[in-house]
């Protein structure tokens, strides 16, 4: 069975979870479990609550600030030319964004589609430490020089 958001953001509480990039504001900013695409990003919100909704204005709105602060850095990052956000929750009702970048280099027929949609013509490739440590690295660096990181 699959870990939980709430047991994922435990883990990284404890300093546990090789995927986190790094903390912001409104929560903690992890890579995918899949790496497909690579640099397939996730924020979740800190402390876990189930909906944006549940969110008071300031807490939305940097919430969705972070958000949109994490593409602009995984675009730069992965040289992405488009980056797509989703806000779900349907299989783990709590508040998280995937963030995923585009390649240009996708199949015409595939790149024009949502993630969700292609997912099984895709190549699945899972997270690998050691593979996406300077990717990590590169991101967090963008955002911290960017001022959202919070230590």
């Amino acid at each position: 069975m699959s870990k939980s958001i709430q047991d994922r953001v435990d883990e990284t509480n404890r300093g546990e979870n090789d995927k986190l990039i790094c903390k912001m504001k409104s929560g903690h900013l992890v890579l995918s479990d899949m790496q497909t695409p690579r640099g397939w990003c996730i924020l979740v919100n800190v402390p876990v609550v189930d909906d944006l909704a549940d969110l008071d204005e300031a807490g939305r709105a940097q919430f969705l600030t972070d958000m949109a602060a994490a593409g602009e850095a995984l675009q730069k990052a992965t040289g992405a030319y488009r980056i797509n956000y989703s806000i779900l929750g349907n299989t783990d009702p709590a508040l998280h964004a995937h963030i995923h970048p585009r390649f240009r280099d996708e199949p015409d027929d595939l790149r024009r589609q949502p993630l969700w949609a292609i997912w099984r013509h895709l190549d699945r490739k899972p997270f690998d430490a050691n593979r996406e440590a300077p990717l990590i690295a590169e991101i967090r660096k963008l955002l911290k020089s960017a001022g959202r990181v919070v230590e």
